[in-house]
Order: structure tokens, then sequence, then C-alpha cells
């Protein structure tokens, strides 16, 4: 039993000792100091833009278009099918949200049909006189939605992540929507300018006899070409043809730096794959121009002088920032969908600044309260209350700091709630203690009995608050995210030190005193 006892007041202390080395870095600055602190782990609590201040944007994403990009590769895929079960077809095409084509000879309907669904069970297929009308259904929607989402907070987080902004956070709202908050950031310019931009590239062949001087804006396209603006001249027009020689999803990767006339350019590398198309489609067709074509927009046309395999650059009227960002913006990948920004605030670090010290105040004030009241009330166990609930302060401070969760208004809110909480635990026991004492048990037998009878309800009661907090960090949004997080926290800690630092302090201050003369007296 003693070594259990050695062994319990060690872990204690220990628990206390690196719950004050990781809370410690949030009030002391160790790096202006001159001794070196290099055995602290030094991570400060990350605060939320609405305490820090900086920028919130909210995206959206253009699901139309990429509804109309599946639309089109379901229609490849519809032509595929259709050859490979023989099936006569005409006037296939993908307009108007549907897929639609003319069947020739006598196959029946059905057979037709059954090619089809062969693609995908949940497809939408109408017949109107021998024309068949091809849809997604709600289930396709959603699919295509979750996965595009999914994607696009994937890549809208690595674009962020290479600009070096610290903390931001980037979470999903609704269906098709995207928060991003970037505390400290306050001109997202920038951040916007990289967001903006899809990023994807194609490398398409430039029509051989037209050039762009002999392009109108009205004029109609030859059959499998396209009319492209110039990204930095919108006058100046290319024949493009549609069909894409090399696209930027084999690009591998991508980095600023210059040309032969030391001006701003982007070098790429291509995968293995890509590499071996771009060295077969440069050494057919050199002399030709090969437009480099960003978000349908041409960067650049030049001539093909000779093979190019895996390696290659991209040129144009580029200041040294524009090439830092097209060589990020196609490292991370192009967005599966443009992104729409709905709105666009800006929170001042004046502001940040009154909200910490507004949650400072309640916080105090709150912690105060609290504290006179186990005093009054409980006596010497009131002030092992407070030694508890000092502690569990300091362990909520250092797990927001381990976990380098985000600190938000909200979660002040979630800290100054726990206080109050974390004393409950404390008065159950108490209570249960004196109700087990004037039952005729020995203090020792009464302590024990007090703690163990107290636990269950304890645990019952902490156990349904942290489910609903479990509930609102899971459903809820930022805001809510923030409170529940320093809740469910404080649930956790303050169970910790109700049960097992309140106990000890309590068993060791009763082998030394007459524990009878200052708690029980009535």
């Amino acid at each position: 039993m003693k070594n259990s006892s050695k062994i319990r007041t060690l872990l204690i202390f220990l628990s206390i000792i690196l719950g004050v080395i990781y809370a410690m870095p949030n009030f002391i600055n160790f790096s202006s100091n001159s001794v070196s602190y290099s055995f602290l782990p030094g991570k400060k609590i990350n605060l939320g833009l609405d305490l820090k201040g900086g920028s919130y944007l909210l995206l959206k994403a253009d699901m139309d278009t990429v509804f109309e990009e599946k639309l089109e590769g379901l229609m490849s895929d519809i032509r595929y099918s259709l050859r490979k079960s023989k099936i006569g077809y005409k006037k296939l095409v993908a307009r108007n949200g549907f897929v639609s084509f003319e069947k020739r000879g006598e196959t029946l309907n059905e057979n037709i049909k059954s090619a089809i669904l062969g693609l995908d069970k949940n497809l939408i297929v109408e017949i109107k006189n021998n024309r068949f009308l091809i849809n997604f259904s709600e289930i396709n929607k959603q699919e295509i939605t979750k996965a595009t989402m999914i994607q696009a907070i994937e890549i809208v987080r690595r674009r962020i992540d290479e600009t070096g902004t610290n903390e931001p956070s980037i979470q999903q709202q609704g269906a098709d929507r995207i928060i991003v908050q970037l505390p400290g950031l306050d001109d997202p310019s920038r951040i916007k300018k990289l967001l903006g931009k899809t990023a994807k590239l194609n490398f398409q062949l430039v029509h051989p006899s037209i050039s762009s001087d002999d392009i109108q804006k009205e004029a109609n396209a030859p059959p499998g070409y396209v009319i492209l603006e110039e990204d930095k001249n919108p006058n100046r027009l290319y024949m493009v043809n549609k069909r894409v020689m090399v696209s930027g999803e084999m690009l591998k990767d991508a980095s600023p730096t210059f040309d032969r006339n030391n001006s701003p350019s982007v070098s790429f590398q291509l995968s293995p794959l890509g590499g071996k198309k771009f060295g077969r489609v440069t050494g057919e067709n050199i002399g030709r121009p090969f437009a480099i074509v960003l978000d349908n927009k041409v960067v650049s046309a030049p001539v093909i002088q000779s093979q190019i395999f895996s390696t290659g650059q991209i040129t144009g009227s580029f200041s040294v920032q524009e090439t830092n960002d097209l060589a990020l913006v196609l490292r991370s990948g192009a967005l599966p969908a443009p992104m729409i920004i709905l709105e666009e605030r800006s929170v001042g670090p004046g502001l940040g600044s009154d909200s910490i010290s507004s949650g400072k105040i309640a916080s105090i004030a709150g912690l105060i309260a609290v504290m006179i009241f186990m005093l009054m009330t409980y006596g010497v166990f009131g002030v092992f209350a407070n030694i508890a609930l000092f502690c569990n302060i300091i362990f909520i401070l250092a797990l927001l700091s381990l976990l380098q969760a985000t600190l938000t208004l909200p979660g002040i809110a979630g800290i100054v709630l726990t206080m109050g909480m974390a004393v409950d635990a404390n008065v159950l026991i108490f209570e249960r203690i004196k109700e087990e004492f004037k039952s005729g048990r020995e203090i020792f037998d009464a302590i024990e009995s007090g703690f163990q009878r107290a636990i269950s309800t304890i645990v019952d009661a902490n156990l349904t608050t942290l489910f609903a907090a479990l509930a609102l960090f899971s459903f809820g949004s930022g805001p809510i995210k923030g409170f529940s997080v320093t809740l469910m926290i404080g649930i956790v800690t303050s169970m910790f030190t109700a049960i097992i630092i309140t106990k000890y302090l309590v068993l060791l201050y009763s082998k030394k005193r007459d524990i009878k003369k200052f708690i029980f007296q009535e």
C-alpha cells in the first residue's frame, strides 16, 4: 500500500509539473530571454480570429461548372459503351444539363438503357421519340459534391499553407461552402487571388495556319477548335485545338525561375507518363505553336523548337511575385471547382484585444467568486477545492497548448463555465463525506466511502455533458466548436482534479490534523 501511495503521489506531482511546463509559454516569452529553454515545449495557445484579429472568407464552390464537366465525361463514357455494345447512335451531345442522342437501327430501347445504366445504375434515363436524355440523379449529384468538396478543402489548405500564413482555419459549411479564417492577416488580397484561380493547366496545339492577327472575337471556330484569349492581353486571340495534349494532372513539380533573358518564369516537371506524352507531341509538331492554357486563358504560345520531354518553362510577362504564386497554385493542384467569394470581412487586432481583456476579467471574476463561495461553505475543504481548481485551469491551458487547439471567445466562455462545474464534483464529495461521518463511520472510513459513493454520480453527470459537447463539436460551426473544445477538455481535467488531487489533499491533511475540528463542526 505504501508503494502504491508513493506511486500515486509521484504521478500527481509529475502531472502538475508537466501541466505547468506546457502552460508556461502562454505567460512567459522564453525566446526573449538570454537563457536557453530548449527543453520546454514552447507552444502557445492558438488564438482564433475573434481574439487575434485577421480575415474571414466564405467561399462557394461553383458546382454547376463541375456538373457540366462531369456531363462531358459522361458523354465520353456513353459513347464508349454504345460502341462497345455495337449500338448505332447520332447527334450525341452534352447540353442544357443533359447528355442526349438519337438511336440508329432497330435496337430495343431497353437494351440501350441497360448499356447506359451499366455505367452507373443511379443515372436517370428518359426516352422521347427515339431520343435518349441522360442526367445525374440526386444521389449522383450528392456524391459528386461530396468528393469535390473534400478535394477542394485539401487544395485550399495546401495553397494557404505554402504562403506561410499562421494557424489558418479551413472548414466546410453546408454542402458546397468553405470557411477560411486567417488570424493575424489584415489584407487577404493575395490569398483571394490564389483561391480565385482554379489553376487548371493544359497544353494544347494552336491552329497551324490561322494566326492571332486573323482572328476576330465574333468569328466562329472551325470544328475541333476553340478561340481563347491571352491572359495578359484579352484583345489577343488564339485558335486552339480542343484536344488537351497534356494536362496539369501530369504535373509533378513547379518552381519560380528565370528564362534566358533573365525574365521571371515558371519551371515545371512532368510525371513519367506526362513526360512521355509531352515528348511525343513536341516531337511530332516541331515548328508549330504550343499553347500553355491556364483556366481557359492562354499564358503563352511558344513555337516548338525541338522535342521536349519531362521538363519545360512557362514564360510570359510575369513579375517575380506572379511566378511565385503561379508555381504555388500549380504545385498544389487544380481546384476541382471554381471558388466564388461570397463574404469577406476583417477583424481588427484592437477588437481582438478588447475580447481578450473582457475574457480575462470574466475569468478572474468567476474564479474569485467560486473560491470565496467554497471557502465560506466548506472551510479547509474549500481550500482543497480551490487548489484543485487552480490545477484544473493549468491542465486546461496545458492541453490547449499541447493539442494546438484554437482558443476563441466562446472557448473562453467554456473555460469560465468549467470553473463553476469543476467544483461541483468537490461539493458532491464533501457532502457525501459529511453524510458518511454523521452516520457513525470513522473519519478515514467516511472519507474513503464518501469518495467511492460520489464517483459514480460524478462520472454519470460529466459523461452526459461530455456527450453533449461531442455533439456540439461534431455538428457545430466554428464558434460552437471553440466552445465545445474547451468544455470537453475542462470536463476531463475537472474529473481528474476532483477525484485524484482533491482526495490526495484530504487524506494528506487528515493524517496530520484533527480533521473533525475543522470540517465537521455543526
